[in-house]
């Protein structure tokens, strides 16, 4: 207590949305794709079509793999309980509790129902960071001495290197070597976007088959935390409950895709290579492949001069 008022934020803090991270790759991403939006119509004839859809699908896949290394929602888990909100103190409240792990730390999340509450505004996101430079110990002593309500104390303590949990070395080791997976699924992404434009169609197709290879590897990386038990996170009377989130869905799905594509391409490059180049419109007319000779028109004049 400092002077009978617990240590509070002297202003509510607002829960985050978006990470900026998350926002820029976005922004940068929605400025290529609405700059080939621009110059579709410039492409003739049913090669638009297939221009739009590689162009979309590639930007979306490469969009995914950088976003996610911002995203918090690897796993999830939501529990809504009565629990004390202070330090010392019977006070109970009514509030919605949600823990997202992501691949560099850890986001607590505390919103009221209602909001406000005991002359209190109730919502809170706080980010605990255990990526490699970051000291996780210290951001949860840094929100002991901010005052941070206690579920959110609670909860990030089960994730400290302190804790009996045991878990914080397992998920920072497994975060890191996910997103280092995923960085090589990026680069191997770019890659095949080389390879289809130089254009060597089949090698572009096995380096979408490596991309997809190395997203599945970053989940199995990640995954691994799942080998050490859990604690339980009690609130109150409710236990919070995790599983895996949107991000780590969204990553099977895409890791499933890029196989999917790089497996028809390779298929198609063996059984029926003339619709391959058509989708990637590099067919040729068939009256320029087989050119025949032109008529010739011989001077007679000039062939009797000769003879």
């Amino acid at each position: 207590l400092f002077d009978g008022i617990y240590p509070f934020y002297p202003q509510q803090r607002k829960a985050a949305v978006f990470d900026i991270s998350t926002v820029i790759v976005i922004v940068v991403i929605l400025t290529l794709a609405c700059s080939f939006l621009l110059i579709i119509p410039g492409i003739r004839g049913q090669a638009r079509l297939y221009w739009t859809l590689r162009v979309l699908l590639s930007l979306f896949v490469g969009v995914v793999i950088v976003v996610v290394q911002f995203t918090g929602d690897w796993e999830t888990g939501w529990v809504q309980a009565n629990t004390s909100y202070k330090s010392f103190s019977h006070v109970q409240v009514n509030v919605d509790i949600g823990l997202h792990i992501g691949l560099s730390g850890v986001n607590v999340t505390l919103r009221g129902n209602p909001v406000n509450q005991i002359n209190e505004t109730i919502n809170y996101n706080e980010h605990f960071p255990w990526n490699f430079g970051a000291d996780y110990d210290r951001s949860y002593s840094e929100g002991l001495k901010k005052g941070l309500p206690s579920p959110i104390l609670y909860v990030a303590e089960k994730f400290s290197t302190q804790s009996p949990c045991a878990v914080h070395r397992q998920y920072r080791i497994a975060g890191h070597y996910a997103s280092a997976m995923l960085w090589v699924a990026f680069c191997t992404w770019i890659i095949s976007n080389i390879l289809f434009s130089m254009p060597v169609l089949v090698y572009g197709g096995y380096m979408l088959l490596v991309t997809g290879a190395f997203m599945i590897f970053s989940l199995l990386s990640f995954s691994t935390v799942r080998n050490s038990p859990m604690c339980l996170i009690r609130i109150g009377i409710r236990t919070l409950h995790i599983a895996y989130g949107g991000s780590f869905w969204l990553m099977l799905a895409i890791g499933l895709l890029c196989f999917m594509a790089g497996i028809t391409i390779v298929a198609m490059h063996h059984l029926n290579l003339d619709l391959l180049k058509a989708f990637f419109d590099l067919r040729e007319d068939k009256a320029e492949e087989y050119q025949e000779m032109p008529e010739v028109f011989v001077n007679p004049n000039f062939m009797n001069k000769g003879l």
